[in-house]
């Protein structure tokens, strides 16, 4: 009860939103488990699609049947927020920029921004792109980029886990 009473408490978050829309991209991601955990993630923040390229896992096996350690993580997320699978990355990116969409990577780069000190635009459409979790989104990638925003570390480890980068990147540009 409680649950349902919170999802009727906050139907209509959206309104208060800046970004009109979201797009989540994923690029390369090696682990099943962060791919069902971005899905569920997206889905609370309000993500209005995924976008899964190169050799990301995604939600079916190669048979179209429900991978089973995909949906231990994602619980279900996959069937309520549209995916799709992208031959090319950067001719999707070109085509979402061409609409009218911000491309923003999450990435540690020479000229990123802190996401913290980036706000989107009103009404804007993002498209937010995370790369693998050990090599990040290539520099030919990164030509599309509108902005590059990466989460500033305070302790000894230079990143976070992609799904946890990914959760806390949706949730600060997406409020």
């Amino acid at each position: 009860m409680f649950l349902s009473n919170m999802r009727n408490k906050h139907k209509d978050v959206n309104m208060v939103k800046c970004v009109s829309e979201c797009v989540l991209m994923l690029h390369d991601i090696r682990s099943v488990h962060n791919v069902g955990s971005l899905f569920r993630t997206a889905d609370g923040a309000g993500v209005s699609r995924i976008i899964l390229s190169g050799y990301t896992p995604t939600p079916l096996d190669r048979f179209g049947n429900a991978r089973k350690d995909f949906c231990k993580v994602s619980l279900g997320a996959e069937e309520s927020i549209p995916w799709e699978v992208v031959e090319s990355l950067d001719s999707k990116l070109g085509s979402l920029k061409t609409e009218g969409y911000i491309i923003v990577m999450i990435e540690q780069h020479a000229i990123s921004k802190s996401l913290f000190e980036w706000k989107p635009p009103t009404g804007s459409r993002l498209a937010i792109v995370l790369g693998n979790e050990v090599l990040g989104i290539s520099e030919q990638t990164m030509g599309h980029a509108d902005v590059i925003l990466e989460i500033p570390m305070l302790g000894k480890k230079e990143s976070l886990n992609v799904s946890v980068a990914g959760g806390v990147a949706l949730f600060e540009l997406l409020k």
